[in-house]
């Protein structure tokens, strides 16, 4: 089993407003994602939420994804990697690592993820583009205790610089892998992006 862990626990403090739940495509940011990667090669999906947790989990109604909550609205990223990690189901064999502000990310990427991590028998995979690494990241869930205990300091890239050679770099001709929305410039560019390819 493949759990997929969306991250959504973030304040949005640079774009100004919950930048989740801005309009795109069909619906906000984060239902894109999550229909994203529902659509992937993934079995289960969790969503981990914060502060605004009512309002993303009103743009997720209907979605069959399960919400877990960040109680520590002030944490890195790594320590909502960890909260999913608590509750993911003891049946799962490997974590897939989504941001909820990369509204590029499709379920096409994900699946050629999970192939030729397959197919390689690594147990860290990773998109690459231009040799820049991004997300999303897939992990064999025998690192998690490993993801639970260490790495403060340097979030996840600390457990690929751990285990080199048990990572896999899958070349990607899309950017969308390094793109996320921080600013109101970074969402003007991803609506853009997806009224360009539309």
């Amino acid at each position: 089993m493949i759990c997929a862990v969306v991250l959504a626990a973030g304040q949005s403090r640079r774009m100004g407003v919950q930048k989740l739940v801005l309009p795109f495509a069909e619906g906000t940011i984060i239902a894109h994602i999550v229909d994203q990667t529902l659509a992937s090669a993934v079995d289960r999906v969790f969503v981990v939420v914060g502060r605004d947790a009512a309002l993303v989990e009103e743009a997720l109604s209907g979605r069959p994804c399960e919400c877990v909550m960040n109680p520590d609205p002030e944490s890195e990223m790594l320590e909502s990697v960890r909260c999913a990690l608590r509750a993911l189901p003891a049946e799962c064999q490997a974590v897939l690592v989504v941001l909820g502000d990369q509204p590029g990310m499709t379920a096409e990427l994900v699946n050629s993820l999970v192939s030729a991590g397959a197919e390689s028998g690594k147990g860290i995979v990773v998109p690459v583009h231009d040799g820049r690494r991004g997300h999303p990241v897939l992990f064999s869930v025998a690192y998690r205790e490993r993801v639970l205990g260490s790495y403060d300091d340097t979030g996840l890239r600390g457990l690929l610089r751990e285990f080199p050679g048990d990572v896999l770099e899958v070349p990607v001709s899309s950017a969308a892998p390094l793109l996320d929305l921080d600013t109101p410039a970074d969402y003007r560019r991803a609506v853009a992006d997806r009224r360009r390819h539309a």
